[in-house]
């Protein structure tokens, strides 16, 4: 067994301690140790017992779920990064209306609504629908002006939903080309840029700040305020 499985399957093992799982299949309970494997970083014990707890249930329908794609990939369509699958909005949405018990109501009813207006509107289902006439339903609630409507309230809080998974994920970060804290290395003033204002360095102290070699030694200083090193 690898290195992987053998952490991965003592850390399930622990956490299911006070849980049943028996009534999950093989590849529903993989499904679920990938997941725990993948959030494990920071997570108390009693958060790690509760996400197993919550990624061991489900509360969107299969048709559901493939309306939350949809309506998702009509939020953000994909990019040439990533697209709602690869970032794993969907699941992010549902882990969280588990998490998240008050938000069940509003996303299962706008779902329904979704399909209620095209019904009426074009005498066929949402997902059967052209993509111009999706988008004709979501524009009907995707600009609230003063009181928001039911409908205007699941539209916006889906939407957040969609963009808070997509661009905390990896694949959204990427899209996003955010570089995070990362440490510059300093090379030092262009020696151009120095000629032009008529200015050098002191080769003395210019190995002591510049030499790369040295970047990671702590600074030493004499009692009256010199560089030693």
């Amino acid at each position: 067994m690898k290195r992987r499985d053998s952490i991965k399957t003592l850390i399930v093992t622990s956490l299911a301690s006070s849980l049943v799982l028996e009534g999950c299949l093989p590849k529903e309970k993989e499904i679920i140790y990938e997941k725990i494997w993948k959030y494990q970083y920071g997570r108390t014990p009693e958060e790690k017992k509760r996400d197993l707890e919550l990624l061991n249930k489900t509360f969107f329908t299969n048709d559901e779920m493939i309306k939350i794609k949809k309506l998702a990939n009509l939020i953000l369509p994909p990019s040439p990064i990533g697209n709602i699958e690869k970032a794993e909005v969907p699941e992010f949405i549902e882990f969280i209306v588990k998490d998240v018990p008050s938000f069940q109501k509003k996303i299962r009813d706008g779902l329904n609504w979704i399909d209620d207006y095209s019904k009426k509107s074009f005498n066929k289902s949402f997902i059967g629908s052209t993509i111009n006439e999706q988008k004709q339903i979501l524009n009907s609630v995707a600009y609230p002006k003063n009181n928001k409507s039911k409908e205007e309230e699941f539209f916006s809080t889906f939407r957040d939903l969609v963009v808070t998974g997509y661009f905390t994920s990896e694949v959204g970060i990427k899209d996003l080309e955010y570089k995070g804290n990362q440490p510059n290395v300093w090379d030092g003033v262009p020696k151009e840029i120095l000629k032009e204002h008529g200015l050098s360095y002191d080769k003395s102290w210019e190995s002591k700040f510049i030499d790369q070699s040295k970047r990671n030694d702590i600074a030493v200083w004499d009692d009256e305020g010199n560089l030693i090193s």
